[in-house]
């Protein structure tokens, strides 16, 4: 039986997530003031603590969207506490997307929360369902992005500005990923209610690999190419010049050599 307190319990915020927030909060101070003898690993820490607070975001909005939609099950499931552990794949939702990140620069998209479609009327529901967590990825960019393109960048640190924008760079590409009409990414998710029930069976099958094959595609230096230029475009309209975003992505990456290029800031 569910009771008040049990409801309030299943909609708790998480000590974890807390946790995982203290840590951007502190780490975007030492990386703001300068007060991190090595820039860098205030840096890395900012942006990983933050990417994984959307990647969360990102769910939850997913499992808040389904709540209201009429699936109730989702509080029970621990969805709506914000904690990474909670959901179904903590691997592909959580730590793949930080070792993507940490490799090549790029916001793998998750896919993690567990709907119950069956409690769900109505077409338009189960497609806002799944445009809501890669929606979430455009909202946290547009707060990344917003010193930039309010002209408010007087008295920002250069390495804060930076690591906003390499953390930019990483939601534009999560909310692109996401958004392709792929079987297996929220983007098909949003068409799917709307396609006959033949072709639906036909794409069932190739869910499980929807992500292997984009990335496949993206191996392809011409795709790559023109991948990257969108986002490199959607990143100028928002004020971030590909020296920040590049600069960012040095001083995340600090183990590696840096090339001093961005140190005319």
């Amino acid at each position: 039986m569910t009771t008040a307190a049990s409801r309030r319990s299943d909609r708790r915020i998480s000590p974890v997530f807390l946790g995982i927030v203290a840590v951007m909060a502190v780490t975007g101070w030492a990386t703001w003031t300068g007060f991190a003898e090595q820039p860098g690993v205030a840096v890395f820490l900012f942006v990983t603590a933050a990417w994984i607070v959307s990647l969360c975001l990102h769910e939850y909005a997913h499992a808040r969207t389904a709540l209201h939609s009429g699936d109730i099950s989702i509080g029970a499931k621990g969805y709506l506490t914000l904690n990474p552990l909670k959901y179904t794949h903590a691997l592909l939702s959580i730590v793949l997307p930080v070792l993507f990140v940490i490799m090549g620069g790029i916001g793998l998209p998750g896919g993690a929360v567990f709907i119950e479609h069956g409690r769900i009327r109505g077409r338009w529901k189960h497609s806002l369902i799944s445009a809501a967590g890669p929606l979430t990825n455009v909202a946290f960019a547009v707060v990344c992005t917003a010193p930039f393109w309010l002209d408010a960048l007087d008295g920002v640190p250069a390495d804060f500005r930076f690591a906003l924008a390499f953390l930019a760079l990483l939601q534009v590409t999560a909310a692109i990923l996401n958004f392709l009409p792929v079987p297996g990414l929220d983007g098909y998710g949003v068409i799917e209610p709307w396609l006959s029930h033949k072709a639906r069976r036909q794409m069932e099958p190739l869910a499980p690999f929807g992500l292997l094959l984009v990335f496949a595609v993206l191996w392809i230096p011409e795709v790559n190419g023109v991948f990257f230029d969108a986002v490199d475009a959607i990143l100028r309209g928002l004020g971030v010049s590909d020296l920040e975003t590049f600069c960012g992505q040095g001083l995340y990456r600090f183990w590696q050599e840096d090339s001093g290029v961005c140190s005319a800031f």
